[in-house]
C-alpha cells in the first residue's frame, strides 16, 4: 500500500507543479515547446468530476494543497514568491477539464511552465504528498486519487528538470 501511495504521489506533484510553476514561468519569456497538452478532457474521467465535488469541490482541494505546500520545507521554495492565487485557479481549471467538467484551461504547457525552476525528484514526490494529503482530507476515496494520478503522471518527464 505505501509503495502504491508513492508512485500516486509522484504521479499528482507533477500537476501542481505545473500550476506553481505557472506564474513564475508567465513572468518569462519562453519559447514555444513542443509538449503535450497538459488539460487534455479524458470523458472517462467524468464520474471523478462528482467525486471531487466539481469545481467547489476542486478550489476547496487545491487551496488545501497549497496551504500543504507552503508549509512543506521541500516544495516551499517554488511556491512562496509565486502569485499562488493564480496557480490554484490554473489547477482547478487544469483538474477541471481533465475530468471532462464544463471548465477551459488556457495555462502553459508543463515544460513551459516549468522552465528553469530546476524541480527535483524529491521536490515532485513532496508536491505529489502534499496534493494527496489535501485529497485525504476532503475525503477523496484512495481508488478515485489513483485515476486521477495515473491520467497526470506522464507529464512527470516535462515538469522534473534536475
Amino acid at each position: 500500500m505505501q509503495i502504491a501511495r508513492i508512485t500516486c504521489i509522484r504521479l499528482f506533484a507533477l500537476a501542481l507543479a505545473f500550476a506553481a510553476s505557472n506564474a513564475l514561468a508567465q513572468q518569462v519569456a519562453t519559447p514555444a515547446m513542443n509538449a503535450p497538452n497538459p488539460a487534455q478532457r479524458d470523458p472517462a474521467l467524468r464520474p471523478l468530476f462528482k467525486v471531487f465535488g466539481e469545481k467547489p469541490g476542486l478550489v476547496a482541494i487545491v487551496n488545501t494543497a497549497m496551504n500543504n505546500l507552503v508549509a512543506d520545507r521541500v516544495t516551499r521554495p517554488y511556491f512562496i514568491n509565486a502569485d499562488r492565487k493564480h496557480i490554484k485557479r490554473e489547477l482547478v481549471d487544469q483538474l477541471c477539464v481533465i475530468m471532462d467538467g464544463p471548465c477551459t484551461y488556457s495555462g502553459l504547457n508543463m515544460a513551459q511552465a516549468h522552465q528553469g525552476l530546476k524541480i527535483t525528484t524529491a521536490a515532485f514526490d513532496a508536491f505529489v504528498e502534499d496534493f494527496q494529503r489535501a485529497m485525504d482530507k476532503h475525503h477523496i476515496p484512495f481508488h478515485d486519487q489513483n485515476q486521477l494520478l495515473a491520467r497526470l503522471a506522464p507529464m512527470h518527464q516535462q515538469i522534473v528538470t534536475h
